[in-house]
C-alpha cells in the first residue's frame, strides 16, 4: 500500500473510532440525537455537512 492510500486507510480507522465513542459512552443520548437529526430538514443537513467538510479541510492545511 502506497504512502497516500496507507494514510487514507489510517484516517478512516480514526474515523470509526471516534464515530463510536457516543454510542459506546451513552447509547440512549446518541439514540435521542440520532432521532433529533432525523427530523431536520436536507437543506440543513446539507449546510452542516457543508460547514463540517470546510471546518475539517481548513484544519488540515492549518496543521499541515
Amino acid at each position: 500500500m502506497s504512502g497516500v492510500w496507507l494514510d487514507l486507510a489510517k484516517a478512516f480507522c480514526l474515523m470509526m473510532v471516534l464515530e463510536g465513542v457516543m454510542p459506546f459512552l451513552s447509547p440512549g443520548r446518541w439514540r435521542y440525537m440520532a432521532a433529533l437529526l432525523a427530523q431536520v430538514d436536507d437543506q440543513t443537513m446539507r449546510m452542516m455537512g457543508f460547514i463540517s467538510m470546510l471546518l475539517g479541510a481548513g484544519l488540515l492545511f492549518l496543521i499541515s
